[in-house]
């Protein structure tokens, strides 16, 4: 069985049973149209060292500089805020995705372009989040650097505590990371530079 097929139990939220969805007057189609961009969510996915906030990163960078409105969101940095409260098991795992996916769900609604870079290890999680997107706003950029590449590089140094058993359930090393089965764009940075990475996922945008 793979992690993907494994069942597991998302943080329990009760709703209220007097929340009632309210209709807002302007639609998400209006929003884009006052923005003229084609709202996505651009999802960077691979394992850590394989380069997902420096490719993200210089893509904002260019977004910004063509005139389309993008918003980053890091891995690392929702940690300090939205999602400080969660660990690193895989049921937060989860969890942590499923919020950065609602969020992302309404940076898109809002017209945007938002860009997540996030190793998001199983597919059952990109799929959940790739489920809550409109056919197309959806963009899966999977970063296929080899392990050995990533470890080599370690910058932030997880890879040897993860082997020095200091950190526990790393991807890559402790715990499984399932590739990507149809992503829209497959980038090895041990091959391409960042500006080609950025090519390649931005000629996806202008299609």
């Amino acid at each position: 069985m793979s992690q993907s097929d494994k069942p597991y139990k998302l943080k329990d939220i009760t709703l209220p049973s007097n929340a009632v969805w309210h209709t807002c007057t302007v639609s998400a189609a209006q929003r884009a149209e006052l923005l003229q961009q084609m709202p996505r969510c651009i999802w960077l996915t691979g394992l850590s060292g394989s380069g997902k906030s420096t490719v993200a990163n210089a893509l904002d960078s260019a977004l910004h500089s063509n005139g389309i409105k993008s918003y980053l969101l890091d891995g690392d940095n929702v940690r300090h805020g939205l999602n400080k409260d969660l660990g690193m098991t895989e049921n937060d795992r989860a969890e942590n995705i499923r919020r950065v996916g609602e969020v992302a769900k309404l940076m898109v609604d809002a017209g945007l372009v938002v860009i997540c870079a996030f190793i998001s290890p199983y597919r059952r999680d990109r799929q959940m989040v790739r489920s809550m997107f409109d056919h197309g706003q959806f963009v899966e950029a999977y970063l296929d650097t080899p392990l050995s590449v990533c470890e080599g590089r370690d910058p932030k140094g997880l890879y040897k505590k993860a082997r020095a058993g200091v950190i526990k359930q790393f991807t890559g090393i402790s715990d499984p990371y399932e590739r990507p089965e149809h992503p829209e764009v497959t980038l090895d940075t041990s091959k391409l530079c960042v500006n080609d990475c950025v090519k390649d996922i931005f000629s996806t945008l202008v299609q």
